[in-house]
C-alpha cells in the first residue's frame, strides 16, 4: 500500500475537515534530538504523522498542540524551549518550534465520508464515491483488504486494530458507514457514534432483523431508545440485488440523497440541523 507524503496527509485532513496542528522545528541549538526542519502533524487523537525528535521535546509539543486544538486556537506562533530548564532534559541546547493550527473545515471543505470495513461491498463502493467531491476514509484492521482498494487522491486507508477508537477524531460533518465483517465489529463503532457524536448520517449494512438486535443492544448499553434508533439499517436505497456492486450503488444513491437533504436544510432560512 502506497504511503501519502507528509503534505498530502495535511491536505487530506483539511479536505475532510479534521482539525490539526502543523509543528515545525525551525531552529535547534546544541545537543538536540532532531535537525532543523523536522515536522509533524497533530490531531485531537495525538500524533498523526512525522516527528520533531521524539522523547520529552515531542511529548511537550504534542501536549501544546492538543491544547490548541481543544481551545480552538487559530493563531499560529513560536515557542522557544531550553531543553534543560523548560523540557527537563539533562542535555544542553534549545529548540524553537512553530505551531500552525488548521481548524476543522466548514461547508467549503470536501464532503467527508468515513467507511468502517474494507470488504467486498467497500471494494465496489470506493470506485463509485472516489470521483465525487468527497474525502474518503476507510478504516479496517486487515491490511490485506486495505491493500486491495484503489488508489485515489481523495481517499486514505487506515489500519487500526480498534476502529471504534477513531470515532472521536472524525469531523462533525462526516457521513459514517458501518460496513465491517459482522455485527460484533459494527456495534462498537455504532455505539460510540451514537453515544458521543451527532453525525448527519449513519448507515449500517445488514437486515431489519440485525437492526432490531442492534437497537436492543444499544439500549441495554445505556442509550435512550430514541437515540438508539437513529441509524439506517439496511443502509442503501431499496433497489437491486444482493450483489456487492449493486449494494454499493444503492448505498451511494442514499448517501447523495441524504447529502442533498442536509444541504437544503442548512441553506433554508433559520434552519436548525437536528
Amino acid at each position: 500500500m502506497e504511503t501519502a507524503t507528509f503534505y498530502e496527509q495535511l491536505v487530506a485532513l483539511e479536505r475532510e475537515g479534521t482539525a490539526c496542528v502543523l509543528v515545525i522545528l525551525v531552529e535547534s541549538l546544541g545537543s538536540t534530538p532532531q535537525d532543523t526542519g523536522a515536522k509533524m502533524i497533530v490531531t485531537a487523537t495525538g500524533l498523526h504523522t512525522g516527528t520533531v525528535g521524539g522523547g520529552k521535546v515531542e511529548t511537550q509539543a504534542l501536549t501544546l498542540a492538543q491544547e490548541m486544538l481543544a481551545t480552538g486556537t487559530a493563531k499560529p506562533g513560536f515557542v522557544n524551549w531550553t531543553l534543560k530548564t523548560d523540557v527537563g532534559m539533562t542535555c544542553g541546547g534549545s529548540v524553537k518550534l512553530y505551531f500552525e493550527p488548521h481548524p476543522a473545515g466548514g461547508a467549503g471543505t470536501a464532503w467527508p465520508i468515513w467507511i468502517f470495513g474494507a470488504g467486498h461491498v467497500v471494494q465496489a463502493l470506493v470506485p463509485v464515491l472516489a470521483p465525487l467531491d468527497c474525502a474518503l476514509t476507510v478504516v479496517d484492521p486487515r491490511p490485506e483488504w486495505l491493500d486491495k482498494l484503489p488508489r485515489a487522491p481523495n481517499a486514505r486507508y487506515i489500519r487500526h486494530e480498534n476502529p471504534a477508537d477513531l470515532v472521536p477524531s472524525m469531523p462533525d460533518r462526516a457521513f459514517l458507514l458501518c460496513l465491517t465483517k459482522g455485527h460484533a465489529s459494527d456495534r462498537p463503532v455504532l455505539q460510540r457514534a451514537l453515544a458521543e457524536r451527532n453525525f448527519p448520517f449513519i448507515g449500517v449494512i445488514g437486515s431489519d432483523a440485525k437492526a432490531e438486535v442492534l437497537r436492543r443492544e444499544l439500549i441495554a448499553a445505556g442509550l435512550p431508545a430514541e437515540r438508539a434508533a437513529q441509524f439506517h439499517c439496511p443502509v442503501g436505497l431499496p433497489f437491486g440485488s444482493n450483489a456487492p456492486r449493486e449494494i454499493a450503488l444503492s448505498i451511494a444513491a442514499q448517501l447523495l440523497t441524504e447529502r442533498d437533504r442536509v444541504q437544503s436544510m442548512l441553506q433554508a432560512p433559520n434552519a436548525n440541523l437536528q
